[in-house]
């Protein structure tokens, strides 16, 4: 009985083994856009163009899925389960302001460090950089669908790719693995009214943050441009 007792012991924990590695052996592959959740109807501004969006999501899936598999063959983690999840979330939104200017000619990268908003008009500012201005589009990865987050209230046009991911919390917390997967994509006209701003006190080392309030989350979620 004893040793029967110990084989079905063992058997058992072959077999979660066996599921564990099965599921992060999927997690290595995000999960691919799908066409028909493209909104057509959508409005996108400054000549952006739902094909420019589609294609610089697509290869963010092969980036990290290269990525990924890379790091696997080291014997690393997925790079969404070690990095903090705001700097994964940082590395999304990065992404996308570095390879939709490559799809769409009429926008470009903002060259200046920190500089706001992220997206500009090409051609619209010295060496397509300026510290601040309203015209152009910010974008942010999040894996929130609502609530998202900036440093200032501004009327610009706030572009968000929501995902899902394991974050660096998931092992703790005891969260199977699972592939990224887009989820959805909003965006719209902010005005400054869309915002709630969180100040800080003298003493405080809290990052000064402002959130998009109902009316703005409804804004953009009323023109959506994938995932519903």
């Amino acid at each position: 009985m004893k040793n029967l007792l110990k084989r079905l012991f063992l058997l058992i924990k072959q077999s979660l083994i066996i599921k564990i590695t099965n599921l992060e052996e999927l997690a290595q592959r995000p999960i691919s856009i799908e066409k028909a959740k493209f909104n057509n109807q959508c409005e996108l501004p400054y000549g952006l163009e739902i094909p420019h969006i589609a294609l610089a999501m697509e290869e963010f899936i092969d980036f990290l899925k290269f990525l990924n598999q890379q790091l696997r063959k080291k014997g690393l983690p997925r790079l969404e389960s070690f990095l903090m999840p705001a700097n994964f979330s940082s590395i999304v939104g990065e992404f996308m302001n570095l390879r939709i200017p490559e799809h769409c000619p009429t926008l470009a990268k903002n060259q200046y460090h920190n500089g706001h908003p992220d997206l500009i008009p090409n051609g619209h500012f010295p060496d397509n950089a300026v510290q601040h201005s309203n015209e152009g589009i910010e974008v942010k990865g999040s894996r929130h669908s609502s609530g998202w987050q900036g440093h200032n209230p501004e009327a610009v046009w706030l572009m968000v790719f929501h995902f899902d991911s394991n974050t660096s919390n998931d092992q703790r917390n005891e969260v199977a693995a699972k592939p990224f997967e887009f989820k959805g994509v909003y965006a719209a006209k902010l005005e400054v009214e869309d915002w709630s701003f969180s100040g800080r006190s003298p003493t405080s080392r809290r990052t000064i943050t402002a959130s998009v309030i109902r009316s703005g989350v409804m804004k953009m979620k009323k023109n959506w441009v994938y995932g519903v």
